[in-house]
């Protein structure tokens, strides 16, 4: 959060050497790195990278398209294009979840959905190479539950392989087993639409009458195994979905009707302009879904800003394709782009370009709105910041701690440190007001920590709760170090005795929102580090020799996500370094102090070495095809552009920045 310089230790400073040559290759590469990132920025002062995921969105856009009977062919063919690109014909014939994984059969049965809705020939060759693949896996009954209420919209399964879902759920009471206040942000804001297509059995218009019955081993009529029965939580579950089911034409009709309107207007009172509900992509195609099964006409307001949100992720490729975003991350990358250049360079310009960055923030926070948050945190005033352009509804504590610990750090002992004080006090006790109890925390609730929800047959993606992380906990404890307020020592101690906890046995920690525990224990380093912990600990230096033990004989670090699947493949890659993961890790130890050690010489060596140069697609930045981050642990992965253009020069400045600290060599 803060370029403070880390203790430096005895031993360093006397092993300190003379790097002349090394020292004018590094400005150089800061230097480009520099001028490439600015040149990226946009006119009122803000940075937005591409934000790319597997091709379900991409292909969820097409098959909306043929819900509503509202299909610009167009933009079609270029998502098709997409998709098409994407599939691992050389492989497995199917479409993962991220960059070189294996076959997702959800993700493949959506994709061939939507190439074949776009016109494509079932008996084409990548048609049947798909084809087969997802039979191998047992056909399109053993798609996850969204997929399997999408193709029941589109009548091409019963609506028993959905899970029942009455729309009357937001009718309970707080204290029922299950309720919208105990789940996650993402999924409250998915589910209240779902309520309605599901309850009401929405029909597809599906101009085209496209279908897929050739993907299903047993006909769907006949399929009798759409949900897992293992487990006894799950067995309850699935008892009480055949109950549910069995009474719901009991159902009074205005009991219905009454449902219906409360789970309308919670959409509408979150609509949130062209941002769109919850500002991601599933909340917004269900509102706009729900909406046309309710009559809304295409030019109603509410409908015709919908459609506009949605439109808004879609992204043209000079290559001729277009793919959807599952959002948008202003904030998020506006605030690591100006943490990067704020001692990058003292010139006008830099410093220029980080003070707009700043101005663009500012306003940005939610002072306002109390939103679903305040259930579990009544007496905490606004004061986050979100993770798009606008989410009242939800802002996000990890944005808000990176805003509050950069506005701080940029205006400290400043004539501009008291435009952004209040806003930086008001950011802080937020924060602390959303500590949960175990003394962690979340990215968007308090205590979301009902894992029982996780059994229920409409979870089978095991994401339905927010609850507390690593990462975002270190980020929260980086922000909080860097104020230094007394009245946070409370909290600090609190979330210190959480990450104790949290640790893995071999030092690292989980990453929830970044590839995966190099970017957790980054993250909870840094935090550890400015809150003044004792980094010589023995269980902080677990944490450190880990990092140390995943470097890679070329000097970088790497890690695959599948490290989300099998955990015994945390810090590894098969040998291949990112600049992504070499950032972090030099980042992790940077904050601890170890600018001076041989590892990290060999990390800064790695990124000045991978840097792209003249002509490359990302000239003066790095560059990597990997996907970076989970939305959803190993159910849905993310691949945020930006994390090659600012980690790394951000590694370099602060290895610069700490050198530079450093006594001369004889000197103490």
């Amino acid at each position: 959060m803060t370029d403070t310089p880390a203790p430096v230790d005895d031993a360093a400073v006397l092993d300190h050497r003379d790097r002349e040559p090394e020292s004018t290759r590094l400005d150089q590469a800061i230097d480009r790195a520099r001028k490439a990132l600015l040149a990226r920025q946009r006119a009122d002062g803000h940075w937005c990278f591409e934000f790319e995921t597997d091709c379900t969105i991409s292909a969820e856009y097409i098959l909306m398209m043929h819900f509503l009977d509202e299909i610009d062919d167009v933009l079609q063919a270029k998502l098709a294009r997409y998709i098409r690109l994407k599939q691992g014909l050389d492989t497995h014939g199917g479409w993962p979840l991220y960059q070189d994984g294996v076959i997702d059969v959800s993700c493949t049965v959506k994709a061939y959905y939507a190439l074949k809705a776009a016109g494509d020939d079932a008996e084409a060759p990548h048609m049947r190479r798909a084809r087969d693949a997802i039979l191998g896996l047992g056909g399109a009954a053993r798609s996850n539950v969204f997929t399997r209420i999408l193709l029941a919209m589109f009548e091409q399964v019963p609506w028993r392989a959905a899970p029942y879902v009455p729309v009357e759920i937001m009718l309970f009471p707080r204290w029922a087993p299950f309720h919208l206040d105990k789940v996650s942000y993402w999924a409250r804001a998915t589910m209240v639409p779902l309520f309605i297509l599901c309850s009401l059995k929405a029909r597809a218009r599906n101009p085209r009458r496209i279908g897929v019955p050739e993907l299903f081993v047993t006909p769907p009529e006949q399929e009798r195994r759409y949900f897992s029965t293992s487990g006894f939580a799950s067995r309850c579950f699935l008892l009480l979905d055949k109950i549910g089911r069995a009474c719901d034409p009991l159902v009074p009709r205005a009991l219905r009707q009454k449902a219906v309107k409360k789970a309308e207007q919670w959409i509408l009172s979150r609509l949130n302009g062209e941002d769109g509900l919850g500002a991601i992509f599933p909340p917004m195609v269900n509102a706009l879904e729900a909406m046309d099964l309710l009559g809304y006409a295409k030019d109603h307001p509410a409908r015709a800003t919908c459609l506009k949100s949605l439109q808004k992720l879609i992204v043209h490729c000079a290559d001729g394709t277009a793919y959807c975003q599952p959002c948008v991350s202003p904030v998020w990358d506006t605030g690591w782009a100006a943490m990067a250049l704020l001692r990058a360079s003292g010139d006008e310009a830099t410093q220029a370009a980080v003070q707009r960055a700043l101005a663009w923030l500012a306003p940005l926070q939610e002072l306002d709105v109390k939103g679903d948050w305040a259930v579990q945190a009544p007496s905490v005033a606004p004061g986050g910041w979100a993770f798009q352009y606008a989410n009242a509804y939800f802002p996000d504590l990890d944005d808000t701690a990176l805003v509050a610990g950069l506005l701080h750090v940029a205006v400290l002992g400043t004539p501009q440190e008291g435009i952004y004080r209040a806003r930086i006090e008001r950011a802080a006790d937020w924060l602390v007001g959303m500590q949960s109890d175990n003394g962690g925390f979340a990215a968007f609730d308090r205590n979301n920590t009902h894992y029982h929800i996780n059994q229920i047959p409409f979870a089978d993606h095991g994401a339905m709760l927010d609850p507390p992380t690593e990462d975002v906990s270190g980020r929260v404890l980086a922000c909080l170090g860097v104020l230094k307020r007394a009245q946070d020592r409370v909290a600090i101690e609190r979330c210190v005795a959480y990450l104790k906890t949290a640790q893995q046995p071999d030092g690292s920690y989980w990453g929830r929102w970044g590839t995966n525990y190099i970017y957790g224990t980054w993250s909870v380093l840094a935090g550890l580090a400015l809150v003044g912990e004792d980094l010589q600990q023995p269980w902080i230096r677990k944490s450190i020799d880990w990092l140390v033990s995943k470097q890679h004989a070329d000097g970088g670090w790497g890690e695959t996500n599948d490290s989300y699947f099998r955990p015994a493949l945390r810090g590894s890659n098969g040998g291949i370094s990112t600049a992504h993961n070499t950032a972090w890790a030099l980042l992790g130890l940077l904050a601890v102090g170890e600018h001076d050690s041989e590892p990290v010489r060999r990390g800064i060596q790695w990124l000045l070495d991978d840097q792209q140069a003249n002509g490359e697609r990302e000239e003066g930045l790095w560059y990597h095809p990997s996907f970076n981050a989970p939305g959803f642990p190993r159910v849905f992965f993310l691949k945020y552009h930006g994390y090659t253009a600012y980690f790394p020069l951000w590694a370099l400045t602060r290895y610069r920045r700490l050198m530079k600290t450093m006594p001369a060599p004889g000197t103490r």
